[in-house]
């Protein structure tokens, strides 16, 4: 199932999309990515290097999560930036690349900032990407 909602105003523009843990729906998070990345007014090669590093990120999810999970994706728009947060359930004992690996250097490469968390049996990533020019 494929959700999309807005939480309350917190003061950025948050949007919640839940699809299934399965490669046949990252584009739809690609799409969702670009759509926002826009909306932000990035040039076109930071919203390809944007999706880049989402698809990236929710490949190496997909590597560790547990049968028929959802990949949870929050981004945050704010006026210069967009936050891109991936998480999904795992299975038990799952680890990310090392941050050493190529995964992470493609992440880092393509946006400002990323980040990793696994914990209670759930792993995320974080993506922060800050339009050219901004402060």
């Amino acid at each position: 199932m494929t959700q999309l909602t807005t939480p309350p105003q917190t003061g950025d523009d948050v949007v919640l999309l839940t699809v299934p843990a399965d490669g046949g729906y990252l584009g739809v998070l690609r799409t969702a990515t670009a759509g926002l990345a826009a909306r932000l007014q990035f040039a076109l090669d930071e919203i390809e290097d944007l999706r880049i590093a989402v698809d990236e990120a929710c490949a190496m999810l997909l590597a560790v999560a547990t049968r028929n999970a959802e990949l949870e994706c929050r981004f945050s728009v704010t006026d210069d930036a967009l936050t891109v947060e991936v998480s999904v359930a795992t299975t038990r004992g799952a680890r990310l690349p090392a941050e050493s690996s190529f995964a992470w250097k493609v992440l880092t490469a393509l946006t400002t900032s990323a980040s990793a968390t696994a914990v209670n049996g759930r792993a995320t990533i974080m993506l922060l990407t800050r339009r050219a020019g901004a402060a």
